[in-house]
């Protein structure tokens, strides 16, 4: 969040009166908030306010039974962050709503996401009668178990997997150079770079440029994962057993491995991005994606 930002959520902060409940919601990615929701609430100023934490978490459906997802540390480092700076933590709230991360999985068929979306507007209504009437609302208590349980995977996923999955967007030869992409994005993590669309590590994956592209020409790389999943751990390996001395515990041949993955990711996206340029070797990329095939399927593809 730049000084302007910044500026603007203190000045903001400032004008709510201190007996007012503050609410704050966002998506849960990588089993934490995302990074633009941590500097949003790193910026607010000290405060005696009440507020309530709520977070929409990837949901699945399967018959007529809404699966949870998983909330991680996105409450736990949110509230640590809100209590040092003199807030009180008065609800912890998460909504199952239709998981968006179709780098991952298929988008969901329309009848699932009316499912979610009708069942989790039910528990909307209850927790906000309970909000309402003045008491506390912890009903992430329930999961904390698992939480905690999934902490670690949060944690590496927050300091090195945001990094490799910023690094798995790309536009093919469908791409009209409309711009839509670079002007929505909400991080602006993509920028134009040799006449295409080229995504920087800023990016956090929030899927919108992906279904909001009106030629559908956006893909993710699987198969550039792939192969560096294979090469970053036989590099990395290989490393390990040169410095066999020097490297023992699991955790630092882990933060080799990440360390190999990010530089080798570095270079091969750049190549791949020039290689796009090429029709045909084009062509052969959206081949590797899961993505590029129609089963795969897109939330919305017109604006």
């Amino acid at each position: 969040m730049n000084d302007i930002a910044h500026a603007d959520v203190v000045k903001s902060m400032e004008a709510i009166a201190p007996d007012t409940l503050i609410l704050i919601i966002s998506p849960v990615h990588g089993f934490n908030y995302p990074k633009i929701t941590l500097d949003f609430i790193r910026s607010f100023p000290k405060g005696k306010n009440q507020v309530v934490l709520m977070n929409t978490r990837a949901g699945m459906c399967i018959d007529r039974w809404v699966t949870p997802g998983l909330t991680g540390i996105a409450f736990l480092l949110s509230s640590l962050l809100l209590i040092r700076k003199g807030y009180r933590i008065v609800g912890q709230i998460p909504f199952d709503m239709p998981s968006n991360w179709i780098s991952i999985h298929p988008a969901l068929r329309e009848k699932s996401v009316k499912r979610i979306c009708e069942t989790i507007h039910k528990r909307v209504e209850k927790h906000a009668a309970i909000l309402f009437e003045g008491r506390k609302d912890f009903h992430a208590c329930r999961d904390l178990l698992q939480d905690i349980l999934i902490s670690p995977v949060a944690l590496a996923y927050y300091l090195a997997g945001r990094f490799v999955l910023a690094k798995s967007f790309y536009a093919t030869s469908a791409c009209n150079q409309c711009g839509l992409c670079e002007k929505q994005c909400p991080v602006h993590a993509i920028k134009h770079s040799d006449d295409h669309p080229f995504w920087t590590f800023r990016c956090e994956s929030c899927m919108k440029c992906m279904n909001n592209c009106p030629q559908r020409a956006i893909e993710t790389t699987h198969g550039l994962w792939v192969t560096l999943g294979i090469c970053s751990s036989m590099l990395s390996g290989f490393l390990c057993a040169l410095l066999a001395p020097f490297i023992q515990s699991a955790f630092i041949k882990f933060i080799v491995f990440n360390i190999v993955l990010l530089l080798l990711l570095w270079v091969c996206y750049r190549i791949q991005h020039l290689l796009l340029k090429n029709r045909l070797i084009g062509k052969c990329i959206a081949f590797t994606s899961l993505t590029y095939y129609k089963f795969w399927g897109r939330y919305r593809l017109k604006n």
